[in-house]
This record gives C-alpha cells, sequence and structure tokens, in this order.
C-alpha cells in the first residue's frame, strides 16, 4: 500500500523540479561557474547555500500549501524527531549514519512530497542538536530530500522484493549523497599543487577525473560504510517499520475526503392526546 500523506500540486511539481535543477547547479558550481567569476573559490559554496535555503523554503511551502493536514504534520514532527536523534549514534564512526534507513522507508510508503519534506526537516533538526550548522548543512539537506523524495518514486513492490529494493536503493543513495556533498567543499579542501585538487580553466574531462579521483580517495570508504549501514539497517529493520508506518497510514487516513451526509427529518412531535402532529 502507498499512502500519499503529502500531497504536491501541479505547481508544488513545477517548484520541485526548478528547485532540483538549481540544487544540481549548487553541487555541481566547480563544472559550472566560469574561473574568477566570485573572486575566491571560498564565494560560491557560501552564495550556492544561502540560495538552496531559499530554494528549500520556497518548495516546502508550495508543499504545505498543496495540502499538509494535523496528521501529516504530527507524523513529520515525530519522524524528524526520531531521526535527529538517532544521527548522533552513528555519524562520525567508519561513515556509519543512522539517518537514512528511516528516510528511505518513511518517503517509501507516505510519498515523495513527504520524503523531501522530512530529509530536509531531519537534517535540519539534528543540526540543531549536534552543532552542526554552517555552510555545508544546506548540501546535506538538499542531499537528504533528494533521497527521501526518490524513495517515494520507485515502482511498486511487496513482500521481500520491496524491502530487497528498498536496501538496494538505501546503499545506492548512500553513495550517491557522498558523491554530491564532496563537490560542495573539493575545490578548496585540497593543496593547489596536488594531482586531485580543483584547478580552474581545465577543460571539463580533466577536471572530471581530478575529481573521481580526489571522491575515490578522501571518501570512497566512508561513503561505503554508509551505503552498508543503509543495507542493513533496511534489510532487517525493513519490514516491522513497514508495516508499522503503513499501519499508521492507515488510522490516520491521511488527505480523507469530507462528505456531509444530509440531517434527518424532524421527529413528529406526540402530544398529549395521542394525536401525531408534524413539528
Amino acid at each position: 500500500m502507498r499512502t500519499v500523506a503529502v500531497r504536491i500540486g501541479p505547481r508544488a511539481g513545477v517548484v520541485i523540479v526548478l528547485a532540483s535543477f538549481l540544487g544540481l547547479v549548487a553541487f555541481f558550481w566547480p563544472f559550472v561557474v566560469a574561473p574568477g567569476t566570485f573572486g575566491s573559490n571560498y564565494a560560491p559554496p557560501l552564495i550556492f547555500g544561502v540560495l538552496l535555503v531559499l530554494v528549500l523554503c520556497v518548495v516546502v511551502s508550495e508543499i504545505a500549501e498543496g495540502g499538509v493536514d494535523s496528521k501529516a504534520l504530527a507524523m513529520l514532527g515525530v519522524l524528524s524527531a526520531v531521526n535527529a536523534a538517532l544521527r548522533p549514534l552513528g555519524a562520525g564512526t567508519a561513515g556509519i549514519e543512522t539517518v537514512f534507513f528511516l528516510l528511505v522507508l518513511a518517503g517509501r510508503v507516505y510519498g515523495p512530497g513527504f520524503g523531501f519534506t522530512l530529509g530536509c526537516t531531519s537534517l535540519f533538526a539534528s543540526a540543531l542538536i549536534t552543532g552542526g550548522v554552517g555552510p555545508w548543512m544546506p548540501y546535506q539537506m538538499f542531499g537528504c530530500a533528494f533521497v527521501g523524495m526518490l524513495a517515494g518514486l520507485l515502482p511498486r513492490a511487496t513482500g521481500r522484493g520491496e524491502v530487497l529494493m528498498l536496501a538496494v536503493y538505501g546503499s545506492l543513495s548512500g553513495y550517491l549523497f557522498g558523491f554530491l556533498l564532496n563537490l560542495s567543499f573539493w575545490p578548496f579542501s585540497v593543496d593547489p599543487g596536488s594531482s586531485l585538487a580543483y584547478l580552474p580553466g581545465l577543460p571539463f574531462t580533466e577536471q572530471w577525473q581530478r575529481y573521481l579521483a580526489f571522491d575515490v580517495a578522501t571518501s570512497l570508504g566512508w561513503d561505503t560504510g554508509r551505503a552498508v549501514t543503509n543495507f542493513v539497517c533496511v534489510l532487517l529493520a525493513g519490514p516491522a517499520v513497514l508495516a508499522v508506518f503503513r499501519r499508521a497510514a492507515r488510522k490516520a487516513r491521511f488527505q480523507a475526503p469530507v462528505r456531509f451526509s444530509p440531517s434527518p427529518p424532524p421527529a413528529p412531535e406526540l402530544p398529549e392526546n395521542g394525536e401525531i402532529r408534524p413539528r
């Protein structure tokens, strides 16, 4: 069963598509920004980070305007708090991330709009709790929003096939998240004289080879830890968590239509003499 807890209207869909395009530009800025445009390598990630915050605010407001009832909002708050509490349990140890598997399962059950919003709110809440607020936070929020949204767009499946599909997707999303996040700080994280460093003005192919080498050398082990964690958590806890989420969705009946039935005719009055007199 697939439930749409947060409905995405046509206008919100267009906004999400445009936001996704701007998000990809923000991540891939080393390949799209002309050398010397901002005068410093440190300026683009800050500028695009502020742009991502504004874009996320617009997207979340559009989604909320399209239809977030009180039950969906309550579910969003609960899962955001749970994810914010889970994240410190694993982050920082061999790439183990405990925040993604719940995001994947919630996006699968409650739909892409809910997954997108949960990715934003979970990372924002966990950053406030752990003190991880910085120029990297908008990139993390957008990356998790992508993970949750794509989980809600996966094809239909049931039983063990569905759990295996979600486990594989969670593993791949762990690699994709790390690949995108590295782009945001790669240009100023390596000695310019290194063969892995970002050099403005190089052809795209050579720049791309440098980044692939940088990602493999500095982040592949960490991303593998995240991917393995996602795979194992979804595979082991997936069936139980999916059942709980779907049971909650059945009881909540998100976006249930409101129907008004006509009131029954008034009952006739019974006077003292026994005659029925209409009211």
